[in-house]
Formats: structure tokens, C-alpha cells, sequence
């Protein structure tokens, strides 16, 4: 394999937990709502997806464990946010808090065995030059990928249900007044982030570890956030970003092993520096949704 080969690899391994998650957070950026705490979701996904594949002996369920977990703390971000009316900022950091604490405890109470998904290779494809088989031979829950990618655009852009969730995150106000339940549908969009960050965090164990280690999302959660301002706010770039910061890390770990001699600090702090210089240059670029972060309320009549 070329040393071109080998870092596309690890960039496209490396990416895939980050842009399922970034598929869900940036349904929930555009329906309004600033969720900082897709890393509780991750890291909980995790946990989740690798007792669940020990216990069941299958990576598939190990996911499915992961996407439920996921969704759980949407729901407590949700409720607490939108019913409970309490400062959704402070809720996520009490969540990520609590997920590394939790996740933290439980690996060290309660042992699991090692369950990793396979690899599923593309005939034809995965013989392509230089991406071939970065692509096309991977863990096969990271082709599930292809698919999602599309139907969140489909479903954002082409369906009610995405216009609703837009306008809400644009003009909450005129969106209740045509009848949209503008609380309920951010609720709606925080549950779908919290399934998609849960499978992120379940890929990360089951197909790229195999196992769960302690805090071993790592603050990719903050990336993915990060990803979406990079992106401008537009699935596409979305995607990008999370495959830029995929490729930083990538470089961290493939340059030493090629033969490249760099400073180590340096390599480990690359991949959370990168994403503050993309958010300095580009969050001021970018037209955000307009009611991004602000709370709704109904006026009185």
C-alpha cells in the first residue's frame, strides 16, 4: 500500500464516526438549536455499542445499542431545553460532564470482550488507484454512509418536514404562526442528532477499536460542532470539514508510521487546533441560521 493509500485510509476511517455525528448536529444547527452536547452523545454511543456487540455478540447490535443510547440523551437534552426551559448550554456541559463520568465508571466496573465489525470490500471499486480501497474496503457499517448522506439532504431540501425544520430555525416566530409546533419540532431535531452521534460514537468502538477505552471520543464531539460552522452551515461542507479534520488526525498518526519525523506535541494538538483556526476564519464568512441558539417563546395574545 503507497504511503498516499495508507493516510487516505485513515482519513476516511477516522472521518466516518465524525460525519455520522455532523449528519445529525447539523439537522439540529439548522432547526435552531446549538447542541454542545453531541459529545455525551458520542461518548455514551460508545459505551453503549461496545457492551452491546460484547453482550449480544454482534457489531450490529452493539450499533443499534448505540443508536438508542444516543437517542436517550437527546431526549434528556430535548426535554430539559424546550419542556423544562432550562439554559441549554448549561444542560450539555452538565450531560458531557456526566457521559465521561458514567462511561468512565461503568468500563472500569464491568468487563466486555473485544467484538470488532468486519470488512466488507467492494469488488471492482476497491482495485481504483490511490482510492480505491481507502473507499470501497472498509468496516462495513461505514457504508451506511452513502446512503445517509443523501437522505438527510433529500429529507432537508425536498420534504416538509426539512422546510419546517429550517423555517423554525430561521423565523421561529412566523413559523408559529403558520402552525408549526416549533418546540417540538428542535426536540424532534435533537433526537435525530442524538441517533446519529450515538452511531458515531458506536462506530468509533465497534468499527474502528473494538473495544471501548475511557474518554476515547476525545472531544470529537466538539469537532463535529466545529464541522458544521466550517461547512456554513450546508450539509456538504458539513461533510468536508469533518473529513479535513479527519485528515489532520489521519497525518498525526500515519506520518510518524511512514517515516516522517515531526515534532509529537505538535502532531497531538493539530487536530483541536485546527478546527479553532477554521472557526475563527470562517464563522464570520457564513450566514448561520438566524435563530440559531435563541429560545423560543410564544408571545403572549
Amino acid at each position: 500500500m503507497s504511503d498516499v493509500t495508507t493516510i487516505l485510509s485513515s482519513t476516511v476511517r477516522l472521518s466516518v464516526p465524525l460525519a455520522f455525528a455532523a449528519c445529525g448536529e447539523y439537522v439540529a444547527e439548522r432547526a435552531g438549536t446549538l447542541n454542545l452536547s453531541v459529545e455525551a452523545m458520542m461518548l455514551s454511543g460508545a459505551y453503549a455499542g461496545a457492551i452491546g456487540s460484547s453482550v449480544m455478540h454482534n457489531a450490529g447490535a452493539g450499533l443499534l445499542w448505540g443508536i438508542a443510547v444516543g437517542v436517550v440523551v437527546g431526549a434528556i437534552q430535548g426535554t430539559m431545553s424546550h419542556r423544562a426551559r432550562a439554559n441549554p448550554f448549561v444542560v450539555a456541559i452538565t450531560l458531557n460532564v456526566l457521559a465521561l463520568g458514567v462511561t468512565s465508571y461503568l468500563a472500569d466496573t464491568l468487563a466486555m470482550h473485544a467484538h470488532q465489525a468486519g470488512i466488507l470490500t467492494i469488488p471492482v471499486l476497491s482495485h481504483v488507484p490511490f482510492v480505491g480501497r481507502p473507499l470501497f474496503s472498509e468496516r462495513w457499517p461505514a457504508f451506511a454512509l452513502y446512503a445517509l448522506v443523501p437522505f438527510v439532504w433529500w429529507v432537508m431540501q425536498r420534504r416538509r418536514f426539512g422546510l419546517e425544520l429550517r423555517a423554525v430555525g430561521e423565523n421561529p416566530a412566523a413559523a408559529d404562526v403558520s402552525g408549526i409546533d416549533v418546540d417540538r419540532r428542535r426536540r424532534q431535531a435533537l433526537l435525530w442528532c442524538g441517533a446519529l452521534s450515538g452511531l458515531g460514537g458506536a462506530f468509533l468502538a465497534v468499527g474502528e477499536v473494538g473495544t471501548f477505552t475511557t474518554n476515547m471520543t476525545a472531544g470529537r464531539g466538539y469537532i463535529v460542532i466545529a464541522a458544521v460552522i466550517f461547512g456554513g452551515w450546508t450539509l456538504r461542507g458539513t461533510i468536508a470539514g469533518c473529513f479535513l479534520f479527519g485528515g489532520a488526525d489521519a497525518l498525526r498518526l500515519a506520518l510518524p508510521a511512514i517515516g516522517y519525523t515531526l515534532n509529537p506535541q505538535l502532531l497531538v494538538v493539530a487536530p483541536y487546533v485546527l478546527p479553532l483556526v477554521v472557526m475563527a476564519v470562517f464563522s464570520v464568512r457564513r450566514r448561520q441560521p438566524a435563530a440559531l441558539a435563541q429560545p423560543f417563546e410564544r408571545a403572549s395574545s
